[in-house]
């Protein structure tokens, strides 16, 4: 029995998801493989092999593995998907992009979200925007599972002494092209990696005032900034600084949610966070029911002398 994890990289390093997603391959048993597909990404396939836990390493190297395009990637770990009864994507953009589509050439029902494995062949996920836990029994020869990586500590990136194989390359599809890409540059930590978030909801009325009350608070704490989908829907802060089910998955060491009433929406993507401050002036504001600190205050006086305090 082995699992095979398919790595998130940017051809020379290996993302934060995958250490997750490792661990969680670790606890199905039997040999963990990595596989990198992509284009000049020897760098990342030898980070790969440094992670605890990875015994084989597959390099899968070529222009049209570049840039992770759904049809070549899921074709080049179909060429592969007979050796192993796990296959492991982290519950990202990207693993959420492949890995229906290698469900579906295998003819197996996908499970999403996997936040414990119980055995080889029992997972548990989260149903109704977290508010139940389903323990979930595959029967399917491969198991193709997404892993929500706030469900599992990440292996260690170092100490590991993995093998690296050479595999053949998937030729193009030629179904999906890749023409471009606008990146955003941010200082601040990645979202979904930041150990510390800043969060700022509807209640903070405005772009203009979402940036002069929140930017300082942040920057104090040298966190990422998030807000809620209210907020995002509003105009105040950008789409990449969603939090909740229907935008990212956070559990940081530390997590401030300003202006926040905390609906069932948004909670489902914080509420895994180690120690959650809210702030708010509403009494009977959800978000008061998962956080360990509460304050029940106008945001406007309370973050400004927070920072001041800082």
């Amino acid at each position: 029995m082995a699992s095979l994890v398919i790595a998130e990289h940017d051809n020379a390093s290996i993302k934060g998801a995958t250490l997750n997603t490792v661990t969680a391959a670790v606890a199905c048993g039997g040999e963990v493989h990595v596989l990198v597909a992509g284009h000049h990404a020897g760098a990342a396939a030898q980070a790969a092999a440094q992670i605890a836990g990875v015994s084989k390493v597959i390099h899968a190297d070529s222009e049209a593995l570049g840039h992770a395009l759904a049809e070549n990637v899921a074709a080049q770990v179909l060429a592969i998907a007979s050796n192993y009864t796990h296959i492991l994507f982290p519950a990202t953009a990207g693993g959420k992009n492949v890995a229906p589509r290698v469900a579906a050439k295998l003819d197996v029902a996908q499970l999403s979200d996997v936040t414990l494995v119980v055995s080889a062949d029992t997972f548990e996920r989260p149903i109704y925007a977290g508010n139940a836990i389903a323990t979930v029994q595959s029967k399917d020869a491969v198991k193709v599972l997404t892993i929500r990586t706030t469900g599992f500590d990440a292996a260690a990136a170092t100490g590991g002494s993995a093998s690296v194989e050479s595999a053949a390359a998937t030729t193009d599809s030629g179904k999906s092209a890749f023409k471009g890409s606008e990146i955003a540059k941010n200082d601040r930590p990645e979202l979904t990696a930041a150990k510390i978030i800043v969060s700022g909801g509807r209640a903070l009325g405005s772009a203009e005032k979402f940036a002069e009350v929140m930017t300082p608070l942040a920057d104090k704490l040298g966190a990422a900034m998030g807000a809620s989908r209210a907020a995002v829907d509003a105009g105040y802060a950008p789409n990449d600084w969603q939090v909740g089910q229907t935008g990212k998955i956070v559990a940081p060491q530390l997590y401030v949610a300003c202006g926040i009433s905390g609906a069932i929406q948004h909670l489902a993507g914080m509420k895994d966070s180690k120690v959650i401050v809210a702030i708010n002036k509403d009494p009977e504001a959800p978000i008061f029911s998962v956080a360990d600190y509460g304050l029940e205050a106008d945001l406007f006086v309370a973050v400004p002398e927070l920072v001041n305090a800082l």
